[in-house]
């Protein structure tokens, strides 16, 4: 049995792997003595497929011990993220030692130490020490930086055995899974990998290659804010696009197994009965209501008394919920494929993506169209930008020819809008509009730099990302050159009834344009010791272990977060004057905590002065509008998709209600809510029965 298994192709080819390991360290053994530097070598760092750093590491034979130098640094926007870490270890790369100490992301810090001494466990957290128990079998690292530690942890489960789970400190467990083979050209040569998955160091999985020497080539992951990284060995970039593009068809086929594993129902006639229903028309909640779906569209929705039932529906009591339109994420990165049960989970049927690898992206939602995967419909807007410091991504608009090329490529990839980022130039930014609205797309975006709101919506950009931008324009103009402070300090003295407030609103309302203020985000950066996440938002407690830590993990009161809760507060206020005024705003989430953040948007646009049911269509109805979709979805009518949740509570009295999302029916697919968050790794927000059996 045991030869027939390593008889097959993969396992004997990772067989051998561990063997060249484990030759390997006899040979730094026989060596060390003549040689201490064993090992050495560069990856080069990439985020969106844009080269934005480097990633060093030397391995050296000291004593009985293996000790290894990384250095990790990339420039992401125009801000450092350094990184060091120090590992020891025995020749098996058994870990004695481990330190990791600097930033992940722009936003995140790390600082932590795990020893290893006489059979005992000791970890440091900044400055605080604990003993722990030391596991039979173990690996240190901490989260996906650097790549470095990640080729480590896959030689360690080479030649310890490749368990099932394998535990990390100073937290954590992971899983590694051979995925098969690719041969890839570099340089007009072809070389065979071994690709692998892992579970466990991020949220989501990581694809990895590795060549026959077991060193690490590539890994396609996701950094401290959910955005696609890659680590490329020196010698390899050629060769980014094509495992970035075998890494989008292996979580396509991921996505087909949560497919296979989440209880749903696709029934071809099913009727909800008793719920009391919010259309989301702006019509009365109707009690006692039946919607009727068929072959995935609603047939019948109204009181019961008025409302026929087919004879051969399949009925589901929910007596006692509600029933509302499938929500809208109107700013989202759908950055890994576990974004799909996530989303759907929180009751949000359609999303738009505001701008991601184009590879990666278009196969998600040609996969989620076709039943092939998991997840919500996805509406695309292609992001481009210009060189710049703050530059992100490769799809550069620095010329109008680019402008035009990246404009008509997205549309003719089925792009529904263009996202304008941070670094475009004014004439650029014209042509992209010009040439997006004679194809029938929209134009979204970021405010670039050195321009204002007024400039870039006259230029033709129909709508805006995050409130900051708004308030930009809403108080007097600053002197060329004004630093941070002054421009915060703007912010806070803004007036929303000022002469400057009021001529800003009057345009964005002449102009129709739309904005999203991920509100959800900016309440984030408040976050401390003396007010945590999980104080304003409680999905903090149902997330997946690997992202409490990096979620939860905020510093003390200072002077700059009481600024911070000051400038917040008046986005809270803008929000409620352009709602006021008559400008569109659409709820979105720009990621944050995922899949409760989108409920969080819309509690904080009634704390602007929203109605709820005003707060709900603007993650319905309204983005259905903006999106030129209002007369097939949106609302739940006859003739309309079937997208709509059920929930327990009654949101118009208290819009948290919302949150508590039972059933889900996304193209008239009926899933349960429990069953999609277990699935992608977090706590159920509820516990609630199983959908209807699967089966017509």
């Amino acid at each position: 049995m045991r030869h027939a298994k390593s008889s097959h192709p993969l396992l004997r080819t990772f067989f051998l792997l561990a063997l060249a390991v484990a030759g390997a360290t006899f040979s730094l053994a026989q060596t060390q003595e003549k040689a201490p530097a064993v090992e050495q070598g560069k990856f080069r760092l990439h985020k969106f497929e844009q080269a934005i750093g480097e990633e060093t590491y030397d391995v050296t034979a000291n004593g009985d011990s293996l000790a290894v130098a990384i250095n990790f640094k990339f420039t992401d926007r125009g801000s450092a993220v350094p990184l060091a870490v120090n590992f020891r270890a025995a020749k098996d790369l058994t870990p004695q030692s481990f330190e990791i100490k600097g930033k992940t992301s722009r936003l995140t810090e790390i600082d932590q130490t795990v020893e290893v001494k006489e059979g005992k466990l000791r970890l440091r957290n900044r400055d605080k020490w604990t003993d722990a128990p030391l596991p039979q079998q173990f690996f240190t690292i901490a989260g996906y930086a650097p790549a470095t530690m990640q080729m480590l942890l896959v030689r360690y489960w080479a030649t310890h055995g490749s368990p099932a789970e394998l535990a990390t400190l100073p937290t954590g467990k992971v899983k590694i899974e051979p995925r098969g083979q690719d041969v890839i050209s570099v340089n007009g040569n072809s070389e065979t990998l071994d690709r692998y998955l892992i579970e466990g160091l991020i949220w989501g999985r990581e694809t990895l290659w590795f060549d026959a020497k077991h060193n690490l080539i590539a890994a396609i992951t996701l950094d401290a804010e959910f955005d696609h990284f890659e680590a490329i060995r020196e010698g390899y970039e050629s060769a980014l696009g094509t495992f970035v593009g075998r890494a989008g068809t292996d979580g396509m086929e991921a996505l087909a197994g949560m497919t296979k594993a989440v209880s749903a129902s696709n029934k071809e006639t099913l009727a909800l009965v008793g719920a009391t229903l919010i259309d989301g028309s702006g019509r009365p909640a109707v009690s006692d209501a039946v919607v009727v779906v068929k072959s995935g569209r609603i047939v019948a929705a109204g009181p019961r008394a008025k409302t026929k039932i087919p004879k051969h529906a399949t009925t589901v009591d929910v007596h006692g919920k509600t029933i509302l339109p499938g929500l809208w994420d109107m700013h989202a990165h759908f950055e890994q494929v576990e974004w799909g049960p996530i989303y759907l989970a929180a009751g949000v049927t359609t999303v738009r993506d505001c701008g991601n690898e184009f590879e990666f992206i278009t196969a998600v939602r040609d996969a989620i169209a076709a039943g092939r995967g998991l997840g919500p419909r996805l509406l695309l807007a292609g992001v481009v930008d210009g060189t710049g410091p703050l530059a992100i991504g490769v799809q550069r608009a620095d010329t109008p020819e680019q402008a035009r090329m990246w404009t008509n490529r997205y549309h003719d990839a089925g792009f529904q809008q263009m996202k304008i980022y941070s670094s475009v130039k004014l004439d650029e930014l014209k042509i992209v509009a010009e040439e997006a609205h004679r194809l029938g797309m929209t134009v979204t975006g970021h405010v670039p730099e050195g321009l204002n709101g007024y400039q870039v919506i006259e230029a033709g950009q129909d709508q805006i990302n995050h409130i900051q931008y708004v308030a930009d324009i809403m108080h007097p103009p600053l002197p060329a050159g004004a630093d941070r402070k002054a421009r915060m300090q703007a912010v806070l003295d803004l007036d929303v009834n000022s002469a400057e407030a009021q001529k800003a609103l009057s345009f964005l309302k002449a102009h129709g344009t739309v904005i999203d203020p991920t509100l959800a985000l900016m309440e984030f950066f408040t976050a401390t010791t003396a007010k945590p996440p999980a104080s304003f938002e409680p999905g903090i407690t149902k997330v997946a272990p690997e992202l409490v830590e990096q979620l939860a993990d905020v510093g003390p009161p200072s002077e700059r977060s009481e600024i911070v809760e000051k400038a917040f507060e008046k986005d809270l206020q803008i929000v409620g004057a352009l709602h006021r005024a008559g400008v569109p705003i659409v709820a979105g989430t720009d990621q944050t905590v995922p899949g409760h953040s989108l409920h969080r948007e819309v509690e904080l646009y009634v704390q602007a002065g929203f109605t709820p049911l005003e707060a709900i269509q603007a993650a319905t109805i309204v983005p259905a509008r903006v999106m030129g979709l209002a007369r097939e979805t949106g609302t739940v009518e006859p003739g309309k998709r079937a997208d709509l949740i059920v929930i327990d509570g009654d949101p118009l009295a208290d819009i948290r209600n919302a949150r508590n999302v039972e059933l889900v029916v996304a193209g008239g697919r009926v899933y349960n809510s429990a069953d999609l968050w277990r699935e992608a790794g977090f706590k159920p927000w509820k516990e609630t029965p199983s959908a209807p059996a699967s089966g017509n």
